[in-house]
């Protein structure tokens, strides 16, 4: 079958020629498929911006696409080939998992900041097959694993360029190949970072290190990171800032992006907005008005919520309606890794819990209790490799009371919160198909008369939260919960081999 030619819109088509001017001054020729090797000490940093619907992802995997075509080695996170000096590489990169994932649907191999941060150790008779199947070396002969083994990791490999995945189809276990982690030494080459709002000026000198040509795609109308002075777009000069201006035709029947631009309008207000909800809703079963938080909904997408004290109060309700016990959490119930809480001492261990998606702002599924004391069995959400067995210290806030209370803690490992509910901040840079937007807590915004660069706050809050929502928009009104009409589970999850055990104790 032949697919239909791409057709760019007049921006996106200027942003994919002063792209490409860019990767032909340091050596790479889109145009006619020539590769030199980098030069030394050249560096170049480009950023695309725009708003939702303006096509940036599609020009990320246009680009992508022909530079892979081109011959440049795509670096995935998973597999790092032996190094050639006069290769030409690419890493498609995201900040959270779940950003990474929605790339990786759309056939780009994108993976974690953190994790291209850090290269895989694998077992070397192991690493003969990744080699092989790279087209490094010839077919290995591997104790252990017969030819219609081998076979099927190579079909595998040739449907999905993953090497986890054919080692998985091989029959085996990541525990069996990959024999731990360790810091990049080296350098890259070109990296692309969708959602590059989402990071702070640490993650940005680290990504300037890694990569002498860095391309950011981001939404300049989201919120600026925590504790941040702005985004990292501002320290770049005009000329190297690409803004796409066009919605694209399959976006403007979307009544969920409608109402995200209608947020630019200065002389908008939020009762305004909300009557423009309203009138949405009777016309487009994609736009709801609710007057009921959904708890069914909330395990697995969570509620987005202006204030602390709104999330804690939610998940506190979201727990009683499931019956969940004070004393333990029930198996379903979702997590948010709060970081790592390891000593400097213990970089390796931390190392091992980053490479496998427990990085902060991460969601996760709990499964049970691990085998070892303080150890949970968790479901990564958007990970390669989802299940997990690690080292946790999870902390359940209450309300009106100033400590949590902890289910589970081992001395130390990953930590988390209750995912029920998340604050608008730490939902960037992912997307459910159906979300949850608490407006009192937005309404509590605008009556507070705040601003963030120039913009209302409550806008910038809007906006945020109505784009993390793929297929429907839930505009919830009151403050009541709905009683749930399916008891959490885990049933819906992907089955997996056992989870790995990721040891974080001596």
């Amino acid at each position: 079958m032949t697919l239909p030619a791409i057709t760019f819109s007049d921006d996106q088509a200027e942003a994919y020629d002063r792209v490409s001017a860019e990767l032909l001054a340091m050596g790479v020729d889109l145009g006619n498929g020539g590769l030199a090797p980098p030069g030394e000490g050249k560096s170049s940093v480009l950023a695309v911006m725009g708003k939702a619907g303006s096509g940036k992802t599609m020009l990320l995997a246009s680009l992508y696409k022909d530079l892979r075509a081109a011959g440049v080695e795509i670096v995935s996170g998973d597999y790092e080939s032996r190094r050639k000096k006069e290769r030409r590489s690419l890493a498609v990169l995201a900040p959270t998992n779940k950003a990474a994932s929605v790339l990786r649907l759309r056939g780009v191999p994108a993976t974690t900041i953190h994790r291209i941060l850090y290269t895989p150790v694998y077992d070397p008779q192991y690493e003969a097959i990744a080699e092989w199947l790279s087209g490094n070396l010839p077919r290995p002969k591997v104790e252990g694993l017969t030819d219609i083994a081998l076979d099927r990791a190579h079909a595998f490999f040739q449907s999905v360029p993953s090497i986890p995945g054919a080692l998985a189809a091989a029959g085996l276990r990541g525990s069996d190949f990959i024999k731990g982690w360790k810091r990049r030494e080296e350098p890259l080459d070109i990296g692309f970072v969708d959602e590059s709002s989402m990071l702070d000026d640490r993650q940005f000198e680290d990504l300037r290190e890694i990569f002498p040509t860095l391309v950011l795609f981001g939404d300049p109308a989201q919120l600026a990171p925590v504790q941040s002075n702005g985004m990292v777009f501002d320290q770049l000069g005009p000329t190297r800032k690409l803004t796409l201006q066009r919605i694209h035709r399959q976006t403007q029947d979307n009544p969920i992006l409608d109402l995200a631009h209608a947020l630019a309008d200065d002389q908008l207000g939020f009762d305004d907005f909300e009557d423009m909800i309203r009138q949405a809703a009777r016309r487009d079963d994609r736009v709801q008005w609710a007057e009921r938080v959904s708890s069914d909904l909330m395990a697995r997408s969570p509620v987005l919520v202006w204030r602390n004290v709104t999330r804690i109060k939610l998940i506190a309700a979201f727990r009683n309606a499931h019956g969940a016990p004070e004393d333990e959490l029930l198996p379903g119930e979702p997590l948010i890794c709060d970081g790592i809480e390891l000593p400097l001492k213990h970089r390796k261990k931390r190392i091992d819990l980053e490479a496998r998606g427990l990085i902060k702002g991460a969601q996760v599924i709990y499964l049970g209790p691990g085998k070892n004391e303080g150890f949970a069995k968790l479901h990564v959400v958007g990970a390669e490799e989802p299940q997990v067995s690690a080292a946790s210290i999870i902390k359940i806030e209450k309300p009106d009371e100033e400590e949590p209370f902890i289910p589970a803690a081992a001395k130390m490992g990953a930590a988390f919160l209750h995912g029920a509910a998340v604050t608008i901040h730490k939902a960037q840079g992912s997307q459910w198909s159906d979300v949850q937007v608490f407006a009192p807590d937005l309404y509590a915004a605008a009556q507070a008369g705040r601003s963030e660069a120039g913009i209302p706050l409550w806008k910038r809050l809007a906006y945020v939260a109505i784009t993390r929502a793929e297929s429907r928009l839930h505009w919830i009104v009151r403050n009541r919960l709905a009683l749930p009409k399916t008891p959490l589970g885990t049933t819906d999850l992907i089955a997996r081999p056992a989870p790995l055990e990721l040891q974080t104790e001596e």
